[in-house]
This record gives C-alpha cells, sequence and structure tokens, in this order.
C-alpha cells in the first residue's frame, strides 16, 4: 500500500486527517505510531474541529519538520529549507484544492452545531476529506 492509500486507509478507520497524514509517515523519522497520533489528534478538522488549517496540511507541516526541522536555535538554513517546503506544499495543496482552509474546503464551518451537522448529513469527511488525506500524502512523497 502506497503512502496516499495508507493515508486514507487511516482517515477512515476513523483518525482524523491529521492523525493520518503524520501517522503515515512517522516511522520514516523513528517516531511511534501512538506518539505520532496522540501528537496530530488535536489538529484534526481544522484544529480542533475550529476549520482553520485543514489537518491533512497541519499533519504534512509535522512531517516537514521531522524531515528537515532545526534542532539548533541557531541553524537558519534548516528554517529556511523547512519554510522553503511548507510554501511549496501549500503551493501544490492549493492548485489541487483551491485553498488549506478546512472550512473553505467542506464549504462550512464545522466548528458550529449547525455547520457539523450539514457537513455529516452531506457526508462530506467520507466524500471529500479523504481526498485531501490522500493529496496531502501524495505531495509529501513528492517532496521528501
Amino acid at each position: 500500500m502506497n503512502d496516499p492509500e495508507k493515508a486514507k486507509s487511516t482517515f477512515k478507520e476513523g483518525f482524523s486527517c491529521s492523525q493520518a497524514i503524520l501517522s503515515t509517515f512517522c516511522e520514516k523519522f523513528n517516531l511511534d505510531r501512538n506518539i505520532a497520533l496522540r501528537l496530530a489528534d488535536s489538529f484534526g478538522g481544522g484544529m480542533a474541529r475550529m476549520g482553520l488549517t485543514c489537518g491533512a496540511v497541519t499533519g504534512a507541516l509535522m512531517v516537514i519538520g521531522l524531515k528537515e526541522g532545526r534542532t539548533s536555535a541557531g541553524d537558519g538554513e534548516a528554517k529556511e529549507r523547512t519554510y522553503r517546503l511548507v510554501r511549496e506544499f501549500f503551493t501544490r495543496f492549493e492548485k489541487r484544492n483551491g485553498t488549506i482552509a478546512c472550512r473553505e474546503l467542506l464549504g462550512c464551518s464545522i466548528s458550529t452545531d449547525e455547520g457539523l451537522k450539514y457537513a455529516q448529513g452531506k457526508e462530506l469527511f467520507t466524500t471529500l476529506c479523504p481526498k485531501f488525506v490522500a493529496d496531502a500524502a501524495q505531495i509529501l512523497d513528492e517532496l521528501i
């Protein structure tokens, strides 16, 4: 199973979009899967279901940090590499999906009871979100 399929499968198991992405890539960076799942949990639904930055995107940013992030405050090169990759990820994700904002991707704000019920009733989490998760994983495969 390739990374986009694995991420989609994890999402369909019931994990959030951010968890699906980080847990798919965590072993490549010697990060325990359970820790990855815990770390990414609060980022789902555009950060705790606030509809902000898509969880697949925030999960991808964590992966980019694992790959390129600095461990020394003075390592400006690593910081710039990381930021370049993040900007490139954003560009590619937006090209495919129009935005990185969860509420714009879904066409509603899941931060309200009404918006959440709308998204559930229209099955947006099963019809739209798996594509965003797969796109994020595929873009990561291309970048890292």
